[in-house]
């Protein structure tokens, strides 16, 4: 089960609230994420006592972006080995709450694969337990590391790129610190530029239906301090077009083996701007978003979401229980069918670099992608 208590401050900027934590009150150990569907208007954590009510907050959105629906997943696996639930149940669960992102089940795994072998090797429930939360923490902390690499590699690649600095960087979706152990993937670039004095202006991208950037996006970049501007995501050609755009930063949820790459609905036409207009379109992930065993972009599996998401506006608000999905203000007539794929895939020759904690592959292919797993792989097993 899961319940909800709020901690609002006077103003909606960013605190140092985490998305995500594990703790051990007297009742026993409980995920704690901060909701992401209350953004901005109001910072409420939500409480999870047992894997189904971190499953529910996945598909919700109340917690989302790859590299922390890794770490909830790892987490989730050890609440559930903690508390005496069915590990394999959980587990199985979990990986499957959100197809595309190809983190959470590599984040499910991961804790599963600790349980498992201490089981394996101890036969001691309790120990097992412990061995799968401190994968998760561990996890936990990679992630963060990950994201410091990935801001410093990033700033790098920009300052190669556009020499001189005064960047204009165009942002879709959210890729912040709620979406990760750390400050963030593409959002942690434009944090390093911002902070190195080298940012003038970050576009951030609404991203429709469900508004990431406005909501989640524009509330980090208040809380940092940043020039941001808002716009909606069909302005964002005529930007383009008026030379207001040096470079594209997004993050991903799952890359292919041949670099496709899957992010949140409305990367792919940024792709096709960036490059009509001669503007560097650039990924920033860590590798574990990067998946050999999908061979293409074709083979991405795509999450499609609830029509009422498209066909329906609703504000960040308390839920009401025994609320039906839905109950926000109607824009288009009743029972109109409504198409809402939560991703689309960018091909590899549209995206002019990916950058991850071990460096950027430039051009994107199969073969340089390979090697830089194959090149992570020696890292973590050194």
């Amino acid at each position: 089960m899961a319940d909800q208590y709020a901690q609002s401050g006077e103003d909606n900027q960013s605190t140092e609230i985490p998305a995500i934590r594990w703790e051990e009150p007297p009742e026993g150990p409980v995920v704690v994420l901060l909701d992401q569907t209350r953004l901005p208007a109001e910072e409420v954590e939500l409480v999870c006592t047992d894997a189904p009510a971190l499953v529910e907050a996945i598909r919700s959105l109340a917690v989302r972006g790859a590299p922390l629906l890794g770490i909830a997943g790892a987490y989730g696996v050890a609440l559930a080995a903690a508390r005496g639930f069915d590990v394999a149940d959980a587990s199985s669960a979990l990986a499957s709450a959100r197809p595309t992102a190809v983190n959470l089940a590599v984040g499910v795994r991961r804790a599963e694969s600790a349980y498992r072998t201490e089981l394996s090797r101890s036969g001691d429930p309790g120990q097992s337990a412990r061995a799968a939360l401190a994968a998760a923490r561990a996890l936990h902390q990679e992630d963060a590391e990950a994201s410091a690499q990935m801001a410093e590699k990033g700033l790098a690649l920009l300052d190669e790129l556009l020499p001189g600095g005064g960047h204009r960087i165009l942002t879709h979706c959210n890729t912040g610190r709620l979406v990760s152990g750390g400050e963030g993937t593409a959002f942690a670039v434009a944090l390093a530029a911002h902070r190195a004095g080298r940012l003038r202006r970050l576009w951030v991208d609404e991203t429709r239906p469900l508004l990431q950037g406005a909501r989640l996006t524009a509330y980090e970049a208040a809380g940092s301090g940043m020039a941001y501007t808002l716009l909606t995501d069909n302005a964002a050609g005529s930007l383009f077009a008026a030379g207001e755009v040096d470079a594209v930063l997004i993050g991903a949820d799952r890359i292919a083996a041949d670099g496709s790459v899957a992010n949140k609905v409305g990367s792919y036409p940024l792709a096709v701007l960036a490059r009509y207009h001669h503007v560097p379109f650039i990924v920033v992930a860590p590798v574990t978003t990067v998946d050999p065993d999908t061979p293409d972009g074709a083979s991405i599996e795509v999450e499609q979401r609830a029509g009422h998401e498209v066909t329906e506006l609703t504000a960040p608000q308390v839920p009401v229980a025994g609320a039906e999905a839905g109950g926000g203000v109607p824009v288009a007539p009743l029972g109109t069918q409504a198409y809402n794929p939560a991703f689309d895939v960018t091909p590899p020759e549209l995206v002019t670099a990916i950058v991850t904690e071990e460096g950027a592959v430039s051009p994107v292919t199969a073969e340089a992608l390979a090697e830089l797993c194959a090149r992570s792989r020696q890292v973590t097993l050194s």
